[in-house]
């Protein structure tokens, strides 16, 4: 397993796929940075050799934001949003969806699991939310 930029990614895939295991890259970029460095996307990764390694990292340095850096500042857009008040940010805050889909059905990722709210018409979950109210 090669280790790049902290991350430890699949040796036994192909490079081009490997490399998306770095946060803030995926398909365009893994292409992008191997065309960059001159290596052939077919190549696994356990083949590639120090000098190969040492030419991928350099790339991934100068030209990207990844990992840390772009979760930092992923999340400060995120509390520059919540902070100013506006919309979006009001979204953020009650983890509710932001960019428009419906929660009246759907949304469980954001909303998270049912909850029963009102009346409960079986006894014994009525006698289970009384013992566990207490």
């Amino acid at each position: 397993m090669p280790r790049l930029i902290g991350i430890d990614i699949p040796g036994k895939k192909r490079i081009e796929y490997s490399l998306r295991y770095i946060h803030g890259i995926g398909p365009a970029r893994a292409k992008q940075v191997l065309e960059m460095a001159q290596i052939d996307p077919g190549k696994k990764a356990d083949d590639l050799t120090a000098e190969e390694i040492r030419l991928i990292i350099g790339v991934i340095q100068e030209n990207f934001r990844v990992e840390g850096d772009l979760r930092r500042e992923v999340s400060q857009n995120i509390r520059r949003l919540i902070s100013t008040g506006n919309y979006r940010g009001s979204r953020h805050r009650k983890s509710l969806p932001v960019r428009g889909q419906r929660t009246k059905t759907n949304a469980r990722t954001r909303k998270g699991g049912k909850r029963t709210v009102g009346v409960v018409r079986n006894k014994a979950a009525r006698s289970a939310m009384k013992t566990g109210a207490k």
